[in-house]
């Protein structure tokens, strides 16, 4: 009898660990300039409601090379040109008030990446840093950062963090030359001490432009050589840390204006070691694109649409560490009362309406 007690506890014991993980849910999704004023708001309602415990803003918060259609309208500059520098040194702020601040009011964190449109003229990454200190070095990041290297207290433009068993990873790859090589060496032993702790089941990388060979790829790291180069050997990486190091890998962009997913299903990445789970959710208010000719070979693709990806990690009856993804589309009827109020009926139906291009060119 007591034999089979100790037998009982035992099994128990073994079982505990696999009951013990929860399910949770985060959202992502980027590209916010156009008629982001009136789209994210709207997004911050849908995470909050479906429980997300934080949003992931994968870049380009404001178009800065032109004024954005939502900032026309709103009531100070209704009807007149705002002089191009006013523009130039609110557009951010703008994007902190407009589109951020609804996230805090729902008490749902956010994480930035950095994008293309956050580096043109006069926009640098020192400015960069220095406007969004705050959310690049939230207790969590701060904690990561000295964790790995306790003398490290600069601030870059990436960084990652691990939570219940996953390590998200947010990387830089807003201008031609990256991943460079200070970066790429980071990423290395991120990775390395992420495939080699048993505590770690999955790996979420996330991006502003998609890597190298996607089924997006005419608009992507695929655009300059350095991206092609390095963003091939970031794949190759998480490759092997799914193939060799058994971890569930996912991949996360925005950069192209359209939802994607299984963007890596291409060709170039079947014939040269296999495809890695990555969407493409460019969808948070930046003038629409077409899809790519080869979208058809994607699980999904859609474009005409704003909304986010909805992650939920360890649903039912899954493995610990897995992370089902799900398109959550916002519609015109989401927009909160107060944003239509402040940007008027007529803008808020273009955007939904209008906010789109025949593929006269992207930047």
């Amino acid at each position: 009898m007591r034999r089979t007690g100790l037998c009982l506890i035992t099994v128990l014991l073994a079982l505990a660990p696999m009951q013990a993980q929860s399910t949770w849910r985060f959202a992502v999704s980027g590209d916010s300039r156009n008629c982001g004023d009136v789209v994210m708001p709207a997004i911050a309602a849908g995470v909050s409601r479906d429980h997300g415990r934080f949003y992931w803003h994968l870049g380009d918060f404001r178009a800065i090379y032109d004024f954005d259609q939502d900032l026309l309208q709103e009531p100070p500059y209704r009807g007149k040109r705002p002089n191009i520098l006013d523009y130039e040194q609110n557009a951010w702020d703008d994007f902190l008030q407009s589109q951020i601040a609804p996230f805090e009011t729902e008490t749902v964190p956010v994480f930035l990446s950095i994008g293309n449109h956050e580096l043109i003229p006069p926009k640098t990454r020192a400015e960069f840093l220095a406007q969004f200190a705050d959310w690049l070095d939230r207790p969590i990041l701060q904690k990561q950062r000295l964790q790995d290297n306790p003398h490290d207290h600069r601030l870059k433009t990436w960084y990652h963090w691990r939570e219940d068993g996953i390590d998200f990873i947010d990387l830089d790859n807003a201008s031609p030359e990256q991943f460079d090589s200070e970066q790429m060496k980071w990423f290395r032993r991120v990775l390395a001490r992420a495939v080699s702790d048993p505590a770690i089941r999955s790996i979420v990388v996330g991006m502003h432009a998609a890597l190298p060979d996607s089924l997006a790829s005419g608009h992507s790291m695929n655009n300059s050589p350095a991206g092609e180069q390095s963003g091939r050997a970031v794949y190759e990486l998480l490759l092997d840390a799914r193939n060799r190091g058994h971890k569930n890998v996912y991949l996360l962009a925005s950069h192209s204006h359209f939802y994607m997913a299984n963007v890596y299903n291409s060709a170039a990445w079947k014939q040269h070691g296999g495809v890695l789970p990555g969407w493409i959710v460019g969808t948070a208010g930046a003038v629409r694109y077409p899809l790519p000719e080869d979208s058809a070979q994607a699980d999904a693709a859609r474009t005409n649409v704003y909304g986010y990806l909805l992650g939920t990690v360890n649903p039912p009856g899954q493995p610990a560490g897995t992370i089902h993804f799900e398109f959550r589309e916002v519609k015109e009827r989401d927009v909160p009362g107060a944003v239509v109020n402040r940007y008027t009926p007529s803008l808020v139906h273009f955007c939904f309406a209008e906010n789109s291009e025949a593929g006269q060119g992207r930047n």
